[in-house]
């Protein structure tokens, strides 16, 4: 396993694994305000450009709160476990249906055993490179909701499978989540505009589905070597432009192979952990993506 202790000093090392609260408050802050400006906007100008605009930009916003919660999972967010595990649950899980205990928990055992058969997400990714059809039927369930609805199926059944852990109280988890859809729906009542609520539940259950897939096709599909446990061939990186990773990797959850080479390193910290790796030349030898399509056409099988 790579050591990144031996190319960092133990100033730099210090430096990328600091955590700070005010990159952290502006984060989850600055992510919220841009999900009720879109709501806002569509809900006091309702026209098909509005709704469309919303539709393409609240996905990103909805996995920029999954990464949030992710960072949470990690204690990488907030200084202190307490605002990491409050904030992580009731400002970024609970809205898009998640648990942060039960993610958590799931998410280091594939740090884990990320690079071996026994990932616990490698049922996501196993299968890369696919035909072209199989993607573009997979994508077409996210759009159309299929994939949606059975996330919703799975919570109604009090099942946990799609969070890939334990939920430290499952019993209440269910009205936990309902009680912040009914928050969120009562505080877009009193801004005027209740019915963007089914523009954001909609498009949870839609275009979200398709950029969370997104993710994890860039993260670990059709990488160099999927059963080496060195993530410089099991993970991947995509250097993306400002665009695409603002549609589809808030957060800079794009950095993942440098995420996976050190987890306590904070999101907003990784820019900086991968300009120190590059120079250190431990990244010389890993394949470079430059965007999201590049990856998708490295991800589909040729014909």
């Amino acid at each position: 396993m790579v050591k990144t202790s031996e190319y960092l000093s133990a100033t730099e090392h210090e430096q990328v694994l600091r955590r700070d609260d005010l990159w952290a408050g502006w984060l989850v802050i600055s992510t919220w305000a841009m999900i009720l400006a879109l709501l806002l906007l569509a809900g006091r100008f309702p026209h098909p450009v509005t709704i469309l605009l919303a539709w393409l930009v609240l996905p990103g916003r909805q996995l920029g709160l999954s990464v949030l919660m992710h960072e949470a999972g990690h204690n990488t967010l907030f200084a202190n476990r307490r605002s990491n595990q409050w904030a992580g649950q009731w400002l970024c899980a609970l809205p898009t249906l998640n648990d942060l205990n039960a993610y958590a928990t799931g998410h280091l055992d594939h740090h884990r055993h990320a690079g071996t058969p026994e990932d616990p997400d490698l049922p996501n990714y196993r299968a890369y490179p696919v035909e072209a059809k199989s993607l573009l039927r997979k994508m077409v369930r996210d759009l159309t909701g299929q994939t949606g609805a059975k996330l919703i199926a799975g919570i109604f059944k009090g099942g946990l499978a799609h969070f890939g852990g334990r939920s430290s109280d499952r019993g209440l988890l269910l009205i936990r989540q309902i009680a912040v859809q009914v928050t969120l729906a009562a505080i877009l009542i009193m801004l005027g505009v209740g019915w963007t609520w089914w523009l954001w539940i909609g498009t949870l259950l839609t275009g979200y589905m398709l950029v969370a897939r997104l993710r994890q096709i860039a993260e670990h599909a059709a990488v160099p070597d999927a059963n080496n446990p060195d993530p410089r061939w099991n993970t991947r990186t995509v250097d993306a432009p400002l665009w695409q990773r603002f549609l589809m990797a808030p957060h800079f959850v794009n950095y993942h192979l440098e995420h996976h080479l050190l987890p306590a390193v904070p999101c907003y910290r990784l820019p900086r952990f991968r300009a120190l790796l590059k120079d250190r030349g431990l990244l010389s030898q890993v394949p470079v993506f430059h965007g999201y399509g590049q990856v998708l056409r490295h991800a589909v099988k040729a014909v």
